[in-house]
């Protein structure tokens, strides 16, 4: 199936160049050869592997194109598996694949729908800059995405990175769900997902420009010093994220009333944590001769 690749994503970072601050004259990257002490064109530079310090062999890219390799002019599908199986640490930068001509256009829509009804992705070999690849083809929309992958050995284990013996509560389990669940989102449309250093950056720029004051930074918070209330702290971002909903008041005032509750249950039985807020002290003390009778 003859294919482009074509960039999936597109860079809207604001760049910079290096300049020399004194006369502001531009610093650039030279590439000198330390044999003949001279600036060489890009056309003049190729690759070498260092056998050893006095043996050099030099590599074209042609030969890198003529390797004997299957995956060296195609994209070989090695498996299809579910997409869930695959770790996203292993998925790299997306291309779309277009069909080549005419020729292509049906093995195309042909593998494409497929994919799309399989609901699984396919696992490929092939090569790219010097080396062979693994990817990962899926859908988007009415295009073939082809995702650069890391091989299973390139992914390091988180063993040493865990925190060690720490303790959470039921509480502070669900209050992390309810949070989820008041964050949770249908798509990634809004203005939390816009490129705001950018923006900002640019206003910096036009303001240098213009020869304005530079925009005011925004008080930063207090470092935290201290170890967290993790129910506080959740309570607060979900009224937080309730808010942003526009949810009515009655429902963000209704987790305070749990915090009292969870203040009480410290000083008592896992018997007692299941009477409600509403119950008052002493209605549970005469609730108690009755549950024994």
């Amino acid at each position: 199936m003859p294919i482009h690749v074509v960039s999936a994503t597109e860079d809207h970072s604001i760049r910079f160049h290096q300049y020399h601050l004194e006369d502001m004259g531009r610093v650039r990257v030279r590439k000198i050869c330390e044999l003949e002490d001279r600036e060489v064109t890009q056309g003049e530079i190729g690759k070498g592997y260092e056998l050893d310090k006095d043996t050099l062999i030099a590599v074209t890219d042609e030969e890198l194109r003529e390797m004997p390799l299957p995956t060296a002019k195609a994209i070989e599908i090695a498996a299809f598996v579910p997409a869930a199986t695959i770790d996203p640490l292993q998925v790299g930068d997306g291309y779309y694949l277009q069909a080549d001509g005419q020729v292509a256009a049906k093995p195309y829509k042909l593998l494409r729908m497929a994919l799309e009804r399989s609901a699984k992705v396919a696992i490929a070999k092939y090569a790219w800059s010097g080396r062979e690849r693994l990817g990962l083809l899926r859908v988007r929309d009415d295009a073939i995405v082809l995702h650069a992958m890391r091989w299973p050995d390139e992914i390091r284990s988180p063993k040493e990175l865990s925190p060690g013996a720490v303790e959470v509560s039921e509480d502070e389990i669900e209050g992390a769900q309810a949070l989820i669940d008041h964050m949770t989102r249908d798509s990634l449309e809004g203005s939390e997902f816009v490129d705001h250093y950018t923006d900002a950056l640019a206003e910096v720029i036009k303001a240098k420009r213009e020869g304005h004051a530079l925009p005011a930074a925004p008080e930063a918070a207090a470092p935290a010093g201290q170890v967290v209330d993790l129910m506080s702290a959740l309570e607060a971002s979900v009224q937080k994220a309730r808010a942003s909903r526009g949810e009515g008041d009655a429902d963000v005032h209704e987790l305070p009333a749990r915090k009292k509750t969870t203040a009480k249950k410290t000083a008592k039985t896992a018997a007692a944590k299941k009477t409600t807020a509403k119950k008052s002290t002493a209605k549970k003390a005469a609730a108690k001769p009755k549950r024994s009778a």
